[in-house]
């Protein structure tokens, strides 16, 4: 009843006082008025001139064209080139740009900027004047001498600066600028009017982001805290003005009443004051002044002032209003004077009840009560702290005696002043939208609104992120059905949450956002944020204090040691906690349930019912939020859980945005409440998402734009700032352990490109706490191969001027941080001493100590300059280090945030990192190798074309290792230059360069290998030549001796020239017997059969044996080799008994590593037969039995030498016949389709029959009598014939070669690419031996697969690409032989030769393109022969004889005719299958890297069951279904050589398991699951054991199709 008494008496008072000064007002307008017609024009004059003014002003500080298009906080934020100088000075043009920067830092010197004098001008005036020294007076001097209007002009005074840049802003800049000038302790504009209107503005949206603090004691002498927003505290209000000119500085006298040490108000004797002020009159200013709870506090309440500045009154509307919303009126006077203009004014204020303090500043008396309440006090010579105590205490005791209160939003009732958020449509609307949403939760307790509004991110997400965190660690023993298990658990959880309705709150909000311009969003946003905070924090002040008494509690307790009492309060306090998170409701927990929204409507596939839009477009909400400014939360820090799902999705859209942005990451770790966010403030002008009265809770991340002067310097587009939670949080205590401080240390240390550690205080203990957790963290990445850089950053240190202390400071934590490093390294187990082992650390530079935060005691001490000092001094090192660093794109950032928290959920984090961003890095590297070296063979190929023509032409006599190195270095020197900009120039430099040199290595190795190998086939030849040149001679003499048989009988005949039938049957007769003779001498060209060679040789070797025993084994498709092996008696293998235990793993009795070895063995043999076969050049040397002989006796050498090594096995017999005859089986098509061609090519019932219609026709000529020119000329280009079609076969099956490797999908990448087609084509055969021919003989599938690409491209290109390549390169080919043929013409006739050289000049221009020398054409008479003749002959004959070569051009004999070294398909399988073919121990996965012997792990992307490679559980007939990616993450064991390893730890069993990197992989892996599934039976036939028992396939994995088989293929 009192209180309401109170009210009721206090709402009278304030109508009869409001009454009075309405009264006053009135009065005053009607004596304006009478005298208002002689000033009428003194006043328009004075406005011009004011208008001027302005006009002036802002076109010295460069803001005319921002007064309509405003600044945005935007351009303001980012960093600048001028952002990151210090300024003490700046020339005036800059003085905006430096205010604002020093006003975003909380630098209060931002008002005292020295201005650059840009004139020449002395400031001394002198005068010129010339006397002698007798006639000099000083009292002349002093009263003519005066420099009154010589200067240009005045400087600008800081305040028109700082209101200059609030008239040029728009709302969101004013509000950020008011904020900070709060934070700066500065008074801030209350009552604005308009430069060009002088409409008075209110801005009250300005206002809504700032809090204040204070302490006071009750009643009971406790000290209360109180913290509230200022737009709703109520307050006292003294109210300052003054009347006329006064002598005394109004602002500085309130200064020393609230604060003597901070000029809280601008005042004529601050630095950078100056005679000329544009933009204050008028103006009212606001501060509070906030107590301690201490008995210094000047105030024992908080208590708002108000500064009108100018002449009061000049500015009627503020001087009615404001004189009537205060508690007390303080008045400035010259003297009291009833004809002064203000006389009435004044009167009418001393009638009024309301206390009146009258300053007098021509008055020296001390305080008087003139009356009740009307006080009046001098200032005239009197001391000024003495004035200060006066007034201060007469206000503290009008004060005592007032019961009105100040509210700022009620300034906004009165109609006379413009509101700026009324004003500006978008910000109302935005307001009324935000109303509307804050109204949905009236009436629910605010511990429950959460689980009411947003469902999605309570119980089920916490329970799906515990169960995601127990997949991934799974128990010793677990099974892959188990893990099926949890994930379909997991599948559920999500499907229940897609089941919660949206809320009403959660559709309007997707609904505002969704419905509203970009500019009405931000507004929306930002007053969203205002409601909640002011809807929540009464509550979580209450809460917040219930939890700080019960710590105070708790630590008694703990000293006292009353363990029952301690434990009651220390559950008491968990449950207050509890109550503090679920009472957290901000802008931050809407968005985190957009995340959940998202990520269950992804999982389940399909949309939400009540989702208004589809869920795919959540995603873009938020990232057109991170592109305003808004943080986005990384690590939900209730759930301590990355929703990766989501954080992927909005990156995605970002990137969609603004493009695939470069982003240097900065993340920041420190203590609870060691200030970070406050720095990162101060440094960027960043509003980390904390809701009213919390900490950072998890991660943010929040986009600082880089301007585009500044990209230039800086190779990035964006700074992204990471912020945390503090270590060791309080509101984590009693559940977060050391594990969550590490794991959240790791995160951010891997994302960060610089991390900042940020330590509070001196205390030693905490120092060591954080410093463990960042070194331990930072070895970590060590491991890894990530390489972040890191500052500390040491706050609060009492004296950083002391050199000598920084000095020691930094010894210490150098010492300290060594220390913590040996600690880390025996629990990381890592070889390291120092901290410069770990992370490159220079304790000069990367050590930042920073002053105290506050200028004295808060509430009201300003921030330390000195502390601005050290935020820009970091900011410059923070640009040093980014300047050095190339960031990440935003894509790698994703990839980044995946694999970091991927390898944490795991928990041994080194041991599980995978990272995306090297591997994807590695195979873009691997390409480009591919293409280098690609580019290397083909210039060789086309090196070797020519002198293995050359050297079939006898050209050539030796191939010089030399000449092939000068041949192939123009490419070489490409090549070179290639990868040079590619390791310089790629987006990826920083992580490549780690293989530059390994990779220069291996091109170097290719090229000589390449050369070398080059030598050698071309040697073979050489070596072949002879041999070769017998059996070509002898068919050339053959082919020859027709010739000229037939001359002689057409000789004969020419009487019967006209008579054809005569000279067929003539010619069909010589032709028969003819044939029949060269038949008869030439000797038999044998069938052969292979097998039967080998069964002899063998037989004499084995004789005892009997060979067809093994006859049906196929030693390439067994799945065991223990069959052919015996134990060495030296070994002592004994199996060990032991219990069967669950999940163990067995692989009978020789180890897998054993079985990997003889594999390898046997896959090396064949790859080597293979080039020995080819190397014989049966197609051209014909066969022999020695062949067989030679190749049986490598097999042997290469079966000993394996025997003989480091095994405890020795063969038995039948393993080297075995591998003989498959070896020998699957080489016997490949020799007797060489056979076939050397029969076709030198089997005289062959080819001399094919060439009878050309001798027939030669033989025509003859008898026609045709010159010897033409028919010279013919038998020339019948026997080019052959030539062209060969060298028109090779040069067309080089030039698809690389038509393939460019434009095949499946031949045009690495060899990851080329397996990801291999893949998808089985699934699409579904041919289960296909599939074990890959599984098994992976090489021999690759090289199937390839010939089978290149025969399909080859027939379904035929008519557009293999034609048209043959057409040109016949074409060409026809024009350099015609060339050759004029040129020699024009040879023989300058050097009169004979047909002889003609021949000779024309077989040597051509022996670079075609097999054909003089030889050809031995034995064939020429005497007679017109050279003059022989070119027009071949002009007219040589092109019937191309047409006769391009008709016999079709699919299947191209294919047929290619030169087996030159084929399109062996080209590529030389080059594909030159990589690397290690198989996984485990599963035989294919290690994917493109080099053969690489230097790096073996590593595979997709591992497979392990069941498919034979694997299964020991003592059992039970097939493996684990992957092996899964069980390096449990401690079951597998045996190699009679000792069990446990999984996880898979490499100490060295040998092939050492040198594979096996990362834990929990991700669907679709494909082998289907086959699996697809093929059960197969498998269990094929291995005779079945998946049963410990092998069960889980339920799960049969609801994948073949279509998710094959679309998973795409993460390959």
């Amino acid at each position: 009843m009192e209180k309401n008494s109170v009210n009721t008496e206090w709402r009278e008072g304030y109508e009869r006082e409001k009454d009075e000064v309405t009264k006053i007002c009135t009065e005053t307008d009607d004596s304006v008025q009478r005298d208002g017609g002689a000033e009428g024009a003194d006043q328009h004059l004075q406005q011009e001139e004011n208008e001027k003014k302005i006009k002036h002003l802002f076109h010295r500080l460069h803001l005319d064209v921002r007064r309509h298009n405003k600044l945005k906080a935007a351009d303001v934020l980012q960093i600048t080139e001028h952002s990151l100088r210090s300024h003490e000075s700046c020339a005036e043009e800059e003085l905006v740009q430096t205010f604002l920067q020093k006003l975003l830092m909380m630098d209060y010197r931002a008002r005292y900027i020295n201005v650059k004098d840009t004139t020449e001008q002395d400031p001394i005036q002198q005068r010129n004047t010339v006397s002698s020294e007798d006639e000099d007076d000083i009292f002349d001097y002093v009263s003519s001498v005066s420099n009154k209007g010589t200067s240009q002009s005045d400087p600008v005074h800081q305040m028109d600066v700082q209101m200059a840049v609030f008239h040029c802003a728009d709302g969101f800049l004013k509000q950020l600028m008011v904020t900070k000038l709060s934070q700066c302790q500065y008074a801030l504009p209350l009552l604005v009017p308009d430069p060009d209107t002088q409409q008075i503005e209110f801005p009250l949206w300005t206002f809504r982001q700032i809090n204040k603090s204070w302490k006071m004691k009750n009643n009971d002498n406790e000290i209360i805290s109180q913290s509230q927003s200022v737009y709703k505290a109520q307050t006292p209000m003294v109210f300052f003005f003054r009347f006329g000119s006064v002598s005394s500085s109004k602002s500085q006298l309130m200064n020393s009443v609230i604060n003597e040490k901070h000029n809280t108000f601008f005042h004529r004797n601050c630095p950078g004051s100056s005679r000329t002020r544009v933009l204050m009159d008028g103006v009212v200013e606001i501060t509070w002044f906030c107590p301690s709870g201490k008995n210094t506090d000047k105030f024992t309440d908080c208590v708002a002032f108000c500064n009108l500045h100018g002449d009061a009154g000049d500015h009627e509307k503020q001087l009615q209003i404001l004189t009537e919303m205060s508690s007390v009126n303080v008045v400035l006077l010259t003297r009291m004077d009833r004809n002064d203009r203000h006389a009435t004014k004044i009167q009418n204020l001393f009638k009024i009840r309301k206390p009146l303090i009258c300053l007098f500043t021509e008055d020296e008396s001390t305080v008087i009560e003139m009356k009740k309440e009307k006080f009046k006090i001098g200032l005239k010579d009197r001391n000024q702290s003495g004035v200060s105590e006066e007034l201060r205490r007469t206000i503290n005791d009008c004060l005592s005696k007032s019961s009105s209160s100040f509210r700022l939003e009620d300034v906004s009732k009165h109609s006379d002043f413009r509101v700026d958020e009324e004003d500006d449509e978008d910000c109302r609307r935005g307001r009324e939208a935000a109303q509307q949403m804050v109204s949905l939760l009236k009436k629910k307790h605010l511990t429950e609104i959460k689980d009411s509004v947003l469902p999605h991110q309570g119980k089920l997400w916490h329970q799906w992120s515990q169960k995601n965190k127990e997949l991934h660690r799974p128990r010793a023993d677990e099974t892959e059905m188990e893990i099926s298990r949890k994930q379909t658990e997991m599948r559920k959880i999500r499907e229940q949450q897609h089941k919660y309705d949206i809320s009403e709150f959660m559709k309007l909000f997707n609904y505002q956002l969704f419905s509203h311009t970009k500019h009405e969003k931000m507004f929306f946003l930002k007053w969203l944020q205002v409601f909640l905070d002011e809807y929540t924090s009464t509550d979580l002040s209450a809460l917040q204090h219930k939890y700080d008494e019960k710590w105070s509690t708790v630590v008694k307790l703990k000293k006292n040691n009353n363990k029952p009492e301690k434990l009651k309060a220390e559950q008491e306090l968990e449950r207050i906690s509890k109550e503090l998170e679920a009472a957290t409701f901000g802008l931050e927990h809407i968005m985190r349930e957009v995340g959940q929204i998202y990520e269950s409507c992804s999982s389940v596939k399909k949309n939400k019912k009540g989702l208004q839009i589809d869920f795919s477009s959540l995603p873009g909400l938020a990232a057109e939020m991170m592109i305003s400014g808004f943080p986005l939360e990384l690590m939900d820090g209730d759930a301590a859980h990355v929703p990766v799902i989501w954080i992927s999705a909005v990156l995605d859209k970002l990137i969609q945005k603004l493009g695939d942005q470069r982003v240097f990451v900065l993340s920041v770790l420190g203590i609870q409440s060691s200030g970070k966010s406050t720095m990162l403030n101060a440094m960027f002008g960043l509003q980390f998402a904390v809701s009213a009265g919390r900490c950072t809770r998890g991660a943010f991340m929040q986009l600082v734009r880089v301007s585009n002067e500044m990209k230039t310097q800086m190779n990035f587009d964006y700074i992204l700032v990471v912020d945390t939670e503090g270590l060791r949080a309080l509101e984590l205590a009693g559940r977060s352990t050391r594990h969550h401080d590490n794991e959240l240390a790791t995160f951010v240390e891997g994302l960060g490109n610089l991390t900042l550690i940020n330590i509070f205080g001196e205390n030693p203990s905490e120092m060591q706490d954080i410093l463990q957790i960042v070194v331990q963290a930072f070895m970590r990445m060590k491991k890894v191969r990530l390489n972040p850089s890191c500052v500390f950053v040491h706050q609060n240190v009492s004296d950083i001027t002391a050199g000598d202390k920084n000095m020691e400071g930094r010894r210490r934590l150098q010492e300290k941080l060594d220390e913590m490093v040996k600690l880390a390294a025996k629990e990381e187990v890592y070889d390291a001493e120092c901290f410069s082992d770990v992370i490159r650390f220079d304790v000069q530079n990367d050590v930042k100590y920073f002053a105290q935060l506050w200028e004295g005691s808060p509430p009201m001490a300003p921030p330390n300059p000195n502390y601005c000092d050290n935020i820009q001094e970091l900011k410059k090192s923070i640009m040093a280090h980014a300047s050095r660093s190339d960031g990440m794109m935003l894509k790698d950032l994703k990839d980044r945030i995946k694999d970091l928290w991927e390898a944490l959920l795991n928990e041994r984090f080194v041991f599980s990192f995978r990272n995306s961003l090297e591997i994807s890095a590695y195979r873009k590297l691997e390409t480009e190798y591919s293409r280098w070296s690609w580019s290397l063979r083909s210039a060789m190929m086309e090196t070797e074309n020519k002198l293995h023509n050359n050297i079939e032409n006898e050209a050539i006599h030796e191939v010089e290792i030399s000449y092939l190195q000068r041949e192939l270095k123009k490419t070489s020197e490409e090549v070179k230059k290639s990868m040079s900009e590619f390791f310089e120039k790629d987006s990826d430099k920083d992580t490549l360069i780690q293989w530059k040199t390994s990779f220069e290595i291996k091109i170097k190795d290719v090229q000589e290998n390449i050369v070398r190998e080059t030598k050698r086939k071309l040697n073979e030849i050489l070596q072949q030549r002879d041999l070769k040149n017998t059996i070509d001679a002898q068919r050339t003499h053959h082919e020859n001796t027709l010739y000229e048989k037939s001359r002689d009988l057409a000789l004969k005949l020419k009487d019967n020239r006209n008579d054809e039938e005569t000279l067929k049957k003539e010619f069909d007769k010589f032709w028969e017997q003819s044939v029949t003779k060269i038949i008869t001498d030439t000797p038999l060209i044998r069938d052969i059969d292979v097998m039967r060679d080998v069964r002899e040789i063998l037989n004499d070797v084995y004789g005892s044996v009997p060979v067809d025993h093994w006859k049906s084994r196929n030693i390439f498709t067994v799945q065991r080799y223990s069959d052919y092996v015996q134990v060495k008696k030296s070994s002592g293998f004994i199996e060990k008994s032991k219990d069967t235990i669950k999940g163990l793993f067995g692989y009978g009795p020789l180890s897998k590593e054993d079985e990997a070895q003889i594999r390898s063995l046997v896959t090396d043999v064949e790859q080597q037969s293979d080039t020995t076969i080819q190397s014989f050049n049966i197609s051209k040397m014909g066969y022999n039995k020695s062949f067989i002989q030679q190749l049986i006796d490598y097999i042997k050498a290469r079966v000993t030498e394996h025997q003989d090594g480091q095994v405890k096995y020795v063969f038995k017999n039948e393993f080297f016949m075995d591998l003989v005859r498959s070896v020998c089986k699957r080489a016997n098509m490949t020799i007797n389709d060489q056979c076939r061609l050397f029969r076709d090519a030198n089997d005289p019932e062959i080819y001399v029959k094919r060439k009878r219609e050309e001798y027939y026709s030669i033989f025509q000529k003859y008898c026609h009598g045709a010159t010897s020119a033409a028919i010279y000329g013919e038998i020339i280009c019948q026997k080019l014939k052959e030539p062209i079609e060969q060298s028109v076969h090779m040069e067309t099956a080089r030039d698809l070669a690389d038509e393939i490797k460019s434009n095949s999908p499946s031949l045009n990448g690495n060899r990851s690419n080329l397996e990801k087609h291999i893949l998808k084509t089985l699934a699409e055969e579904e041919d289960f031996d296909k599939y074990m021919n890959y599984i098994k003989t992976p090489r021999d599938h690759f090289k199937s697969f390839i010939r089978d690409e290149v025969s399909r491209y080859i027939s379904d290109k035929f008519s557009v690409s293999v034609l048209p390549k043959i057409k040109m390169n016949t074409e060409l080919l026809q024009q350099k032989i015609m060339k050759a043929a004029h040129e020699s013409t024009e040879h023989v006739q300058v050097k009169r030769g004979n047909v002889g050289l003609w021949l000779k000049s024309f077989t040597e221009q051509l022996s670079d393109e075609l097999i054909f020398s003089e030889k050809d054409l031995s034995g064939v008479k020429h005497d007679d022969v017109d050279v003059k003749l022989l070119e027009d002959v071949m002009r007219r004959e040589l092109p019937a004889i191309i047409s006769d070569i391009s008709s016999r051009f079709n699919t299947k004999t191209f294919p047929v005719k290619l030169h087996n070294k030159f084929r399109p398909d062996k080209l590529l399988i030389d080059h594909f299958c030159q990589c690397c073919w290690n198989q996984c121990p485990f599963c035989g996965a294919i290690c994917t890297n493109t080099i053969e012997n690489h230097d790096e792990d073996h590593s595979v992307p997709f591992h497979r069951v392990d069941g498919l490679y034979g694997g299964y559980y020991y003592q059992t007939e039970n097939l493996c279904a684990d992957f092996c990616t899964t069980l390096v993450t449990t401690r079951k064991r597998f045996l190699v050589s009679d000792e069990w390893f446990p999984f996880n730890d898979y490499r100490r069993a060295g040998g092939v398991y050492a040198k594979w990197s096996i990362t834990p992989d929990l991700s669907e892996l679709p494909y082998w699951k289907w086959f699996v599934c697809r093929f059960q039976k197969d498998l269990e036939t094929h291995y005779n054991k079945t998946f049963q028992g410990h092998g069960e396939i889980p339920e799960e994995w049969r609801k994948f199709r073949k279509e998710d088989a094959i679309q998973s293929l795409e993460h390959f």
